[in-house]
């Protein structure tokens, strides 16, 4: 697992933009070009002016004793010397702690906008507060400028985002005049898209590569609501989804495969196939062992190889109708060979391990693999594959 956050040791103050602290670009370019969020990654001797901070990986720490008593400098942690050039990171004002909030090469840049929601999943991997983080939304319009033009996508989390009505649509307008082509992804439970003026809003934006990933986690009203702990939440899921198609906007449906929803995952394909067949992509989804997961696990907890049945009938009923259909988060040993073609390498790379037995497969770099979270629970079927299957 990378860590995305560690404690600093920071040479002076940090001049706080806000309460949160201030937000640096990492650049190893010797010229700062005026830019007052740079901060140079020192990697020799050579210290140039002109930067707003100094950033010093564990080799160069005795480096930072040279600078000037206007010079910013910050002693970063080994967790955190992968950083490199075109990276964001947030230091705090006390300058002890930092996080980066972004990384150049990386594919998998999400942010979470707030903690606040209006579903409590089973399984939520982010439990939900009731706490005010509205700050979050300025951080993020901060970040956007300092983000390289080349992002292929960048993903925006919570929480439920749209709780945030227009200061989240703010964003999403900023996303697409800042970063005109860069793909965006939100994750949202749906329902505030049952608000037909939010929806045609969000439509009124016009980007041009916008998705929102809503998940369904049953054809039954009642199973989904016990799922996401929200009486009326399917109701207000489905209108939203029809709100969001309706005025042609991309949606995903999402269906997280646990105890509670693999029964009926073939009477959820035929109930997609038949009244959804118009959304863009359908990903059925493994589980992550983390937050309410893990206080849930004896509730929800089932081997994949015991649902491969009905997750290979879902995904013939998908297919069959035309729908774009998606295996995420599950190791290809677990998964019947007949559905490795749908299987995606879709774990975030920061939190995404590969178990002592991958070592030999012959098919890991095709393999999802694991989250961090599999040492809390996994299978017992966990094995290296010899042979390889022809992918389609």
């Amino acid at each position: 697992m990378l860590s995305l956050h560690g404690r600093v040791i920071s040479i002076k103050s940090v001049p706080s933009v806000s309460a949160q602290g201030a937000i640096f670009r990492a650049t190893e370019l010797a010229a700062s070009m005026g830019n007052s969020s740079s901060a140079y990654i020192v990697r020799n001797a050579e210290i140039p002016k002109g930067h707003a901070a100094y950033l010093f990986p564990e080799p160069q720490a005795e480096l930072a004793k040279t600078l000037s008593d206007d010079q910013l400098g910050i002693l970063l942690p080994p967790e955190l010397s992968y950083i490199s050039d075109g990276d964001i990171v947030r230091v705090e004002p006390d300058g002890r702690k930092a996080r980066v909030l972004y990384r150049r090469n990386s594919p998998s840049n999400h942010f979470l906008v707030t903690e606040r929601c209006d579903n409590y999943c089973l399984m939520c991997s982010q439990p939900p507060r009731d706490v005010d983080d509205g700050w979050v939304i300025e951080e993020i319009l901060e970040c956007l400028p300092l983000i390289s033009q080349e992002t292929k996508e960048l993903g925006f989390t919570g929480g439920e985002p749209t709780l945030l009505g227009q200061r989240f649509l703010d964003v999403l307008a900023a996303c697409k005049m800042i970063l005109p082509q860069t793909g965006i992804h939100v994750l949202s439970n749906g329902r505030r898209f049952s608000d037909v003026k939010f929806t045609r809003d969000w439509a009124k934006l016009e980007h041009p590569d916008l998705m929102v990933g809503i998940p369904v986690y049953s054809d039954v009203s009642t199973i989904h609501d016990y799922v996401v702990q929200a009486d009326g939440a399917y109701d207000q899921t489905i209108r939203g989804i029809l709100n969001l198609k309706e005025l042609e906007q991309r949606v995903e449906i999402r269906v997280v495969l646990h105890k509670q929803t693999f029964s009926r995952l073939p009477q959820l394909a035929e109930f997609l196939a038949r009244n959804l067949l118009f959304v863009d992509h359908v990903a059925l989804m493994g589980l992550e062992i983390m937050g309410f997961t893990r206080a849930n696990l004896e509730s929800l907890w089932i081997d994949p190889t015991e649902y491969q049945k009905e997750l290979y009938e879902a995904v013939q009923l998908l297919d069959s109708a035309g729908m774009r259909v998606s295996i995420y988060n599950l190791p290809l040993c677990l998964l019947d060979r007949r559905l490795w073609s749908w299987a995606v390498q879709s774990i975030s790379d920061w939190k995404n391990e590969y178990l002592p037995e991958c070592e030999e497969c012959s098919v890991k770099n095709k393999c999802a693999g694991f989250f961090f979270s599999a040492k809390y629970k996994s299978s017992n079927k966990i094995r290296a594959i010899q042979d390889e299957m022809p992918f389609k």
